[in-house]
């Protein structure tokens, strides 16, 4: 038996897996961001430990006699979060997160510092990787970065609870901006830019590899096996890769989550930062990704589900699914948490555009789908500008559970998508996956299997063209705009 974890956003969520992939028992506890002042996006560490431990402990509920038999733990996570310990290992302050957009100004100084930072880090400097978090810090929280001990990864946070160890895989530490992707070491350069040492870091694993042994207290409180495996894991995008099978060059997919993601398998270290892709190492050996990051998902229909009232997103969709008759007249910009790909702006933000006295609550929520939408195909178009490809990508995350949302995307996008039979669980179980390698130490291929297909959706070639159409007055809205924001 194997656990995966997924210390997520809005939720930790945590799934039992036997050794035919089969998923015999999930929980999932929410939490909560705090967002104390414009642009701040924070979360406390231990409320991840609590939700970790909740969900957890509701697998025993569920299935106990399987959770006795627990050989491996996995770990996947929210990257780019900045969670800094003192000599005593507990939190000096609150996590700041992907999506916290404080450290605009830091990031030009860091790279006027390093000018061969974006080459070697796979990316441009941007406000919600971790490195700017901790020039921020050094210049508005001196007394707090001086009294820094470890700066770990919230997954890297979880393990330290559970094996007293610091540790970090190869596709977590990728996107710190510290991390020598070619190398897949340490950027001392990178370090020192930002007033830190290689002893504050944790040591790197491959994600899947061990990376620490279950504590005896906690085994004891969970009722499984004390000193088994912890996998090294991965941050979120590159577990989920695990969990849909996308470990050889070429393979890809999207991820419809609280933030979204387009990310291809590349076998070889490919950066592409002028066009703000993000090329980064993957949680296997000697495999890289390129992946277009987009900070407004899943979140954003969640947020105007709560405008128009409506708290069952389920009937939500179900209603503006009868009611679809085509592309919304109203657009909608998802820049809720500012974006990355392909705009790297924190202050970018929401707008709904072209409504009139007819438009109605399903006409917004349908515009928000579209919306997220064509932020994907802004997304598609740089990953063509860098040369790279995913003919028929898998979709997953929760967002995925949605028939329409999912036609919507192959309709803008123009392509045919995959979805998956528990392709919501998405890094849970590609956490689950890499315990089960760093347990046996097989070989990717034989454990990274492709989820079973339960549907291909074609995209409807008349509602392409239309979306065609509407895709550039999208991008002009934004650009007429961005001077406000």
């Amino acid at each position: 038996m194997y656990l995966g974890i997924d210390i997520g956003t809005s939720a930790v969520k945590a799934l039992l897996m036997d050794d035919s992939g089969a998923i015999l028992a999930e929980a999932d506890s929410p939490l909560t961001v705090s967002r104390p002042r414009p642009l701040w996006s924070e979360q406390n560490p231990a409320d991840w430990w609590q939700a970790v431990d909740a969900s957890v402990l509701a697998l025993r509920s569920q299935a106990g006699a399987a959770l006795d038999g627990l050989q491996a733990i996995g770990l996947s996570g929210q990257m780019h979060g900045a969670v800094v310990l003192g000599a005593d290992m507990q939190p000096l302050r609150p996590a700041i997160l992907w999506n916290d957009g404080r450290s605009h100004a830091h990031c030009a100084q860091l790279e006027q510092q390093v000018p061969s930072l974006p080459a070697t880090a796979g990316v441009v400097a941007m406000p919600g990787l971790t490195a700017p978090k901790l020039l921020w810090l050094r210049e508005h929280e001196p007394d707090v970065f001086r009294a820094i001990h470890k700066v770990l990864l919230p997954k890297d946070y979880i393990r330290l609870l559970l094996s007293g160890e610091c540790i970090a895989d190869m596709s977590d530490a990728a996107g710190t901006l510290w991390l020598d992707q070619a190398a897949r070491d340490w950027n001392a350069s990178a370090l020192t830019a930002c007033g830190l040492q290689r002893a504050q870091m944790p040591t790197l694993v491959e994600g899947s590899a061990p990376g620490g042994y279950l504590r005896a207290d906690i085994a004891q409180r969970w009722g499984v096996p004390a000193g088994i495996v912890i996998a090294g894991g991965g941050g979120d995008a590159a577990a989920g890769g695990i969990g849909v099978g996308a470990i050889n060059d070429g393979d890809g997919f999207i991820s419809l989550g609280t933030s979204g993601q387009l990310f291809v398998v590349t076998a070889n270290y490919q950066p592409k930062p002028e066009v703000l892709l993000h090329s980064f190492a993957h949680c296997i050996p000697a495999r890289w990704y390129q992946m277009a990051a987009m900070l407004n998902g899943a979140s954003c229909l969640a947020w105007v589900a709560g405008i128009v009232g409506e708290n069952d997103i389920g009937t939500l969709l179900e209603q503006v699914e009868a009611a679809y008759q085509g592309p919304s007249s109203v657009l909608f910009l998802p820049y809720l948490s500012g974006e990355r790909t392909p705009h790297n702006n924190p202050y970018a933000r929401g707008v709904f555009f072209g409504m009139d006295a007819d438009s109605g609550p399903l006409d917004l929520v349908q515009a928000v789908l579209e919306g997220v939408a064509f932020s994907f195909a802004d997304a598609q178009d740089c990953l063509r500008q860098a040369g790279t490809d995913c003919a028929c990508p898998g979709i997953i995350g929760g967002g995925a559970r949605s028939r329409l949302w999912a036609q919507i995307m192959a309709d803008v996008l123009g392509r045919p998508l995959q979805r998956y039979q528990g392709g919501a669980k998405g890094p849970a179980f590609g956490a689950a996956r890499l315990a089960r390698l760093a347990l046996s130490g097989a070989e990717p291929a034989t454990v990274c299997l492709q989820p079973t297909l339960e549907q291909m959706i074609e995209p409807d070639l008349a509602n392409t063209a239309r979306y065609g159409e509407r895709l550039p007055r999208f991008r002009a809205l934004y650009r007429q705009l961005r001077s406000e924001f």
